[in-house]
C-alpha cells in the first residue's frame, strides 16, 4: 500500500461511524457492520471485505455498507475501486458529503488534482459547513501551485520568485508530511502561509532577494534531479520486491491509474493473469542491474535495466523499460516494455 492512503487509513475509518451516525439504522444490522468494522481493525481486511460484500449483496441501499466498503478497498491499495464505490454512493445519496472529500482523497493521492478541486467543491455545495473539505481545498490548491511553479523552474532555472514560492509551499507539506489532502483531522491548519503565496507574487522585499540569489538557481536543480532519481529507484526496487515475495497488493499498487498492458490487453484481463502467473510458482527470483534513468520532466521519467527472472527453472534474462508517472508523491508504472 503507498504510503498516501496507509496515512489515511485511520481517519478514513472514522468517517464510517460519523456517517452511521447521521442516517437511521436498526441495531442488528448496527451491530452487524460493527462487527465487520472491528475485523478489518484487527488486520483481517480481505475477510472484513468480504462480509460486507456479502451485506450489501442483502442490502445494496445501505450507506454506510457501501461507504465501509470503500474505506476497506482504499486501505488495501485498490484504488480504482474504492472510486467507483465512492462514486456510486455519490450517485446514490447526492447530499452526503463525506464521499465526495474522499473521492477528493483518492483523486489527489492519483495526481488529479482538477477532479479532487471539483468533489471538494460538490462536498461543499451540498453542506457548507464542511469544515474538512475547505480544508482539503485549500491544500488542492497549494498543490497545484507547487506544481505550476515546478514548471516554471524546469522551463527558467533563475526566476527565483518562483523558486522562492516553491519552497514556501514545500514547508508546509515537507514539514509536517502533510498530503495534499486528507479526511478528517484534529490538527490546526496554518491558511496564512498559503495566503502569504499570493502576497510574493506582488511584493518583493530587499531582504528576501537576497535570500534567494544566495543559493544559485543550479543547485536548486541538482538536487531535485537527485531526488527523483533516488525516489524512482525506490519505486522500482519495491516493485520488484513485491513481485518477488508475492505480495500482489504491493505490487498491483505499483501501477497507475492508466496503466496500458502490452497488445491492448484489458487491465482486468491483464491483473488476472498476472496473478496466475505469480501465485503459481514455488518461489520467485528477481534481479535488477544496469539502471539507467532518463526523465522527461518533474512528473514524467522512463526507467531502464536488466532484469533476470527465476522460477522453478532457468533464469530468463530480459531488458525492461518502464514509463513512469508521478502523482502525488509517489510513482507509478504506466507502461512495461520487455525486450530479450
Amino acid at each position: 500500500m503507498n504510503n498516501f492512503i496507509a496515512s489515511l487509513a485511520p481517519s478514513i475509518t472514522r468517517f464510517a461511524w460519523i456517517l452511521s451516525a447521521s442516517l437511521l439504522f436498526s441495531p442488528a444490522h448496527a451491530d452487524e457492520l460493527k462487527d465487520i468494522s472491528q475485523m478489518a481493525e484487527h488486520g483481517q481486511g480481505a475477510a472484513a471485505l468480504d462480509k460486507v460484500n456479502v451485506y450489501i449483496a442483502a442490502n445494496p441501499k445501505n450507506a454506510q455498507a457501501l461507504f465501509m466498503k470503500g474505506v476497506f478497498l482504499a486501505e488495501q491499495g485498490r484504488r480504482d475501486e474504492a472510486i467507483r464505490t465512492f462514486t456510486d454512493i455519490t450517485e446514490k445519496f447526492p447530499n452526503l458529503p463525506e464521499p465526495y472529500n474522499n473521492l477528493a482523497v483518492l483523486y489527489a493521492d492519483q495526481g488529479q488534482f482538477d477532479k479532487a478541486r471539483k468533489a471538494l467543491e460538490t462536498a461543499i455545495k451540498t453542506h457548507p459547513s464542511y469544515a474538512t473539505a475547505h480544508e482539503n481545498l485549500g491544500d488542492i490548491y497549494a498543490r497545484m501551485a507547487s506544481e505550476a511553479y515546478d514548471k516554471a523552474l524546469q522551463l527558467d532555472t533563475g526566476n527565483t520568485r518562483a523558486q522562492s514560492k516553491l519552497l514556501m509551499i514545500k514547508d508546509i507539506f515537507v514539514a509536517g508530511s502533510k498530503p495534499a489532502a486528507q479526511p478528517t483531522t484534529t490538527q490546526p491548519k496554518e491558511p496564512v502561509k498559503v495566503a502569504n503565496v499570493a502576497t510574493h507574487a506582488t511584493e518583493t522585499k530587499p531582504t528576501e532577494t537576497k535570500k534567494a540569489d544566495a543559493t544559485p538557481p543550479e543547485k536548486v536543480v541538482v538536487d531535485t534531479t537527485k531526488t527523483m532519481n533516488e525516489a524512482l529507484t525506490n519505486a522500482v526496487n519495491n516493485w520488484s520486491q513485491a513481485w518477488a515475495s508475492k505480495n500482489l497488493d504491493e505490487y498491483f499498487a505499483s501501477y497507475g491509474a492508466n496503466f496500458q498492458p502490452a497488445q491492448g490487453e484489458s487491465r482486468k484481463s491483464w491483473e488476472a493473469q498476472r496473478r496466475e502467473r505469480i501465485t503459481r510458482p514455488s518461489k520467485i527470483n528477481i534481479e535488477l542491474s544496469n539502471m539507467s534513468i532518463d526523465s522527461v520532466d518533474s512528473n514524467n521519467a522512463k526507467v531502464r535495466f536488466k532484469q533476470q527472472y527465476r522460477a522453478d527453472g532457468k533464469p530468463i534474462r530480459t531488458t525492461k523499460t518502464l514509463i513512469m508517472k508521478k502523482a502525488g508523491d509517489n510513482w507509478f508504472i504506466e507502461q512495461e516494455i520487455a525486450s530479450h
